[in-house]
């Protein structure tokens, strides 16, 4: 009999697809106190790159193969996964806000209205932003407190605290304390941004709840693990944690959590 094909699968700034994987139940894990050591393959580069090319992917994925059994099992059931977003970080971080606490296809209306109002996607720039006013913005369906956002936004990038230049050169932990800073874009909105806009291959978003109860379900956790236990528990993933974070997504969807 010929193999079925395994499904292609993209990797969105909105994590969600939705595909069925077969699954074993698995022992309750209780964890230990100790510091846990992690011996990191002297194959792998010593300098990540962004996750935009399959070279990279597949390093990412025979690394998370070797180093944790459970999840290999996850990552053999798909096809290897493709990044599709190519926006600066400017635009997709307005894309974020106004995306946020929102149904798809009502963020994704209200994003139309938003391109069209600053003419065109190339146009959503900090200078078009401030040029809007809040009742602008109300008239396409953008909350009050989310034009203020996007103005707090634009100003922090007007006035010189943020770039798109400066963004690409920071590293994680300068990313999360600059980009918190502006209203309206807290640590899970950041996690987001480095992994489905930046590429950044080794994030754990520790508080994103799907992620979350991935992780209970593949390790058979007795309840969702907190921040601390999240980064003991997903050690092994690292330096592409980024990439295991997407399978907990998947696996989610798969049991129809998500």
């Amino acid at each position: 009999m010929a193999k079925r094909s395994k499904p292609q699968i993209q990797i969105s700034e909105n994590p969600s697809t939705s595909s069925k994987i077969p699954f074993r139940p698995q022992k309750i894990l209780k964890l230990s106190t100790t510091k846990l050591t992690v011996q990191i393959s002297s194959d792998l580069p010593k300098t990540l790159n962004p996750l935009t090319s399959q070279s990279e992917i597949t390093l990412a994925l025979n690394h998370l193969r070797s180093s944790d059994p459970q999840l290999a099992a996850l990552i053999d059931s798909y096809n290897p996964p493709t990044f599709d977003s190519d926006r600066p970080p400017f635009q997709s971080l307005a894309r974020s806000i106004l995306y946020q606490q929102l149904a798809t296809k009502a963020a994704q209306s209200i994003y139309a209205r938003f391109v069209s109002l600053c003419g065109g996607e190339s146009s959503i720039l900090p200078e078009t932003l401030l040029s809007l006013s809040a009742q602008n913005l109300r008239q396409i369906g953008v909350s009050g407190r989310k034009a203020s956002y996007l103005h707090d936004l634009a100003e922090k990038f007007s006035d010189g605290t943020l770039s798109d230049s400066a963004i690409l050169e920071m590293d994680d932990e300068s990313l999360l304390t600059m980009l918190t800073v502006v209203k309206g874009i807290g640590a899970w909105s950041v996690h987001m941004f480095m992994i489905f806009s930046l590429k950044r291959p080794d994030v754990l978003p520790v508080g994103d709840l799907g992620v979350r109860k991935g992780v209970k379900l593949l390790y058979g956790l007795k309840e969702l693990p907190k921040p601390l236990e999240m980064e003991e528990v997903c050690e092994k993933w690292r330096p592409y944690r980024s990439v295991g974070s997407w399978y907990m997504w998947r696996y989610m969807e798969a049991k129809g959590v998500l």
